[in-house]
């Protein structure tokens, strides 16, 4: 049987199958891509992953870079969905999480009484550089609010 699986695993949402040569996502890619690592797979699904959110969601990294994240982070400004004084706490929080565990962090809104909530979770993509944080903005009461330049943004969500 040429097309036995050997390896068959879900994350973040999607399907890793070992096939020839590499590794397959599913659902599909449109190109049907197979990957040559275990971690550009899992790298795909974690930028999908940020892509499905309609608020602020990326990607950051131990060294509070954020390499990746989705339209609505790009238009508040990746300095404003997660300010550089609060990263380094933010990404330590992911540390001790397990798979699919989720932990929150409250960022305080410039002149408001308000905070914005964060929704951390930790990930290995590749066991070379550890884990990554996955950060997503949680709405409250159907809504986010997202400030930049002194103006406030609601997301309907």
């Amino acid at each position: 049987m040429a097309d036995s699986i050997n390896t068959l695993f879900g994350f973040l949402g999607g399907t890793i199958l070992a096939v020839e040569g590499g590794y397959k996502v599913l659902p599909q890619t449109p190109s049907e891509r197979i990957f040559n690592r275990l971690s550009d797979a899992k790298w795909f699904l974690a930028l999908r992953w940020c892509e499905q959110w309609s608020t602020p969601a990326g990607i950051l990294t131990n060294v509070s870079q954020i390499p990746f994240h989705n339209e609505r982070a790009l238009t508040l400004g990746a300095d404003v969905f997660i300010p550089l004084e609060y990263r380094p706490a933010i990404f330590k929080l992911c540390l001790p999480l397990a798979p699919l565990e989720t932990a929150q962090y409250s960022i305080p809104v410039e002149h408001s009484i308000a905070c914005r909530t964060l929704e951390i979770q930790g990930i290995e993509i590749d066991p070379r550089y550890g884990k990554v944080a996955l950060v997503r903005e949680c709405s409250v009461n159907g809504f986010a609010v997202a400030m930049a330049d002194g103006r406030s943004e609601t997301i309907a969500v």
